[in-house]
This record gives structure tokens, sequence and C-alpha cells, in this order.
């Protein structure tokens, strides 16, 4: 018998690479305040938690997940940032808003991340209900935020070790 995972922001924090030399900058979505809010929580907490110094973080706002990509654009212009955090909350409401915003997201993010040359990571909830998105931001199904993090620290541990074996 499969039994579901619970909480899926479980990890091995002895496995996460040190942040120490990390600059981090996340950009997060007033909409839907009260979910983003606990993603950002989630997430300054644990790059905290692997050292990532706390003026080595940079958190920026912009109004919605519409805009996280071009958030994420002007930090990497205008910032030395490793790493990327996006983060946001889009609730499925009666019309198909959802889907085109959740779709224009997540392509500008990958996107974005292809073009810069450097982590941009996509820590947007998608779900169903404001209980889902509450579950996956700090409820009983873990922290997206948290996820994230450990994304951001992992990637730009990847693209530094790479850069740096690139130079031998």
């Amino acid at each position: 018998m499969i039994t579901k995972k619970t909480n899926l922001s479980d990890y091995n924090p002895e496995i996460i690479p040190s942040g120490k030399d990390f600059n981090i900058g996340i950009v997060v979505s007033e909409w839907n305040s009260e979910i983003t809010n606990s993603l950002l929580d989630g997430a300054y907490n644990t790059l905290l938690k692997h050292d990532v110094a706390e003026e080595n973080i940079t958190v920026e706002r912009v109004p919605g997940s519409f805009e996280l990509p071009s958030g994420a654009k002007f930090m990497l212009k205008y910032g030395k940032y490793d790493a990327i955090i996006c983060l946001g909350c889009v609730i499925q409401g009666e019309t198909r808003h959802f889907d085109f915003i959740c779709d224009a997201v997540a392509n500008a993010i990958a996107q974005l991340a292809m073009e810069e040359n450097r982590p941009v990571i996509f820590g947007v909830l998608t779900t169903n209900d404001m209980q889902q998105a509450q579950d996956r931001s700090g409820g009983k199904h873990g922290n997206k935020g948290v996820e994230a993090a450990v994304t951001a620290l992992k990637m730009a541990d990847l693209r530094a070790h790479l850069k740096h074996n690139s130079k031998k």
C-alpha cells in the first residue's frame, strides 16, 4: 500500500549546501498576502538556517503573481544575486483567468532563468481553493517557501561549482 506523503516540505538539512557565500533575492506577490507572507517566512527562515547572512537576503514586493517575472528580472539586472526566489499564490476562480496567469508566470520564470543563466525559482502556489493554499504555506502539507529556498541554495551551489570547475 502506498502512503501519501503529508508534509511535502520535508528535506534532509544535512545535504543542503551552505549559503554563506550567496546573495539571494526574493520577489513576493502582495496578492493573497496571507499566503505569500507565510511563503516568505518559510523561505527567509530556511535561508537563515542554511547560513545565508541576513544582509545577503533582499526582499522586494510586486502587486501580483503576474508581475513576479518582471520583479525578478529587475533584481537580476540591478543587483548581484546568486539566485532569485519568486513567491506567489494563484487560487482558482470561476473564470479562465487562473489558467492564463499560471501559464504565463511559469513560462516567464523558466525563460528568465535560461536567459539570465542564474537560478530563478518558481515558488508559486496554484491551488483550487484557499484551504489548499493554507495547507501548502505552513499548514499540513508544509511550506512551498521552504522548498523554494532549498531549491535556490542547491541551484546556486550547482552554478558556483560548475562555474569554478570551468575555469580550471
